[in-house]
């Protein structure tokens, strides 16, 4: 018999590679419409500008051979500098290339903080709900995840406070800005204060934030680490959601101290990221792309966004209540009467072709919480079918009150 490590046959991690199954579940049907995809739209997707850009790479400008060599640790220089300077400076987060590295990928920037700061059993403080994603990393890491409470204005501080006395957490992890699952962002106070929080009780914070840049509406906020007079603040970001999930970027922002291990940390797991995908995402800034792609994408989603909140209204039954993002690709809405949505979900796949991600499996707590909410996301589906679906969606939920 086959002999795994203890972890991976620990019941909270089981449960949460379930839920990553059902996540990611596919939708089959020709005529399905999934509202579970927390995907960039088609349409958002620069072809094109790529097409032209690897065209001159590979052909004239001689960049292919540097994007077809090995590469350092950090990544390469132009794009850390073009992070500092056109994705952090004009955010208030002022550093220089040397405290960026380029991940492959968001996620990878979890399992190399995990890699250096985690031993068994050691604590990191989440959002209730929180992107189960990372909870699957940090299980794998043996740690011990206990959730916060949240409002509309995103971790509510006394809690964390109390949580932080009362567990000694290594870490506390948060989605700031239009979080996955739930739409919400923190409030800028309360960013501030999550800062003074890390250095008084010397805890660091994740702060992941893929989704900042796809705002919509509202008043832009300072990143957390904006307020981080301490260095108790790492800054995890992605190239997912404003560029390309295919190219696999993402980077990381860290003090001297922090940073040096988590070079080593990614020296041990691939050696470095995807010189390609880092010359094509360098060379779609350097070459002036950006702000127009920004504007269009933010255009889209927004359009999708208003339909959504208009179908929720208009088609779902009286009594639920739902998130009105300021940007990102999701709501989350909680449902009257006692419907499990993960039992829903199985009928709504099979009888209406529609999908969406049941609450519960992003709820570290477990039991009932979460029982009658989903993450609903408007992102990679069209106006139309976005009407269509919630219309289809709605009336079945209706059926069962």
């Amino acid at each position: 018999m086959t002999q795994f490590s203890k972890r991976w046959s620990d019941p909270a991690l089981v449960a949460t590679c379930d839920v990553m199954d059902r996540l990611f579940q596919p939708m089959t049907a020709a005529d399905g419409i999934a509202f579970s995809i927390g995907s960039p739209a088609v349409e958002a997707l620069p072809v094109d500008a790529l097409r032209e850009i690897s065209q001159d790479v590979f052909r004239r400008d001689g960049r292919g051979i540097e994007a077809l060599a090995y590469g350092t640790k950090m990544g390469i220089r132009d794009l850390r500098e073009i992070i500092a300077s056109e994705l952090l400076a004009p955010k208030g987060v002022h550093t220089s290339a040397d405290n960026i590295l380029i991940t492959a990928g968001g996620l990878e920037t979890m399992k190399l903080l995990c890699d250096i700061f985690l031993d068994p059993g050691d604590v990191i403080l989440v959002e209730s709900p929180t992107f189960v994603h990372c909870v699957m990393i940090f299980q794998i890491f043996n740690a011990v995840c206990i959730p916060c409470q949240m409002d509309n204005d995103g971790l509510i501080m006394e809690d964390v406070e109390a949580k932080i006395q009362k567990y000694h957490p290594k870490m506390i992890y948060t989605v700031p800005t239009f979080q996955n699952p739930t739409g919400v962002t923190l409030s800028q106070d309360r960013r501030q204060k999550l800062a003074e929080l890390a250095a008084k009780y010397d805890v660091i914070v994740i702060e992941d934030d893929p989704y900042r840049d796809i705002r919509f509406q509202g008043k832009d906020l300072l990143p957390i680490k904006t307020f981080d007079e301490a260095g108790k603040v790492v800054l995890a970001n992605s190239f997912s959601k404003i560029f390309s999930p295919g190219s696999r970027l993402g980077y990381v922002v860290a003090p001297d101290d922090i940073m040096d291990k988590i070079a080593y940390a990614k020296v041990a797991t691939n050696s470095h990221s995807s010189k390609i995908s880092e010359v094509l995402a360098a060379e779609f800034f350097k070459r002036g792309y950006f702000p127009d792609h920004l504007k269009r994408i933010c255009a889209i989603y927004r359009e999708r966004c208003a339909a959504m909140m208009e179908a929720l209204d208009a088609y779902f039954p009286e009594g639920t209540k739902h998130t009105h993002p300021d940007g990102g690709l999701f709501t989350w809405a909680e449902l009257p009467g006692d419907i499990d949505t993960t039992e829903l979900l199985k009928e709504t796949m099979d009888k209406l072709h529609i999908s969406f991600v049941a609450g519960r499996g992003f709820y570290v707590e477990g039991g009932d919480a979460g029982k009658n909410c989903m993450r609903i996301s408007f992102g990679a589906v069209p106006p139309d079918k976005i009407y269509t679906g919630i219309k289809r969606l709605g009336d079945y939920i209706k059926t069962k009150l």
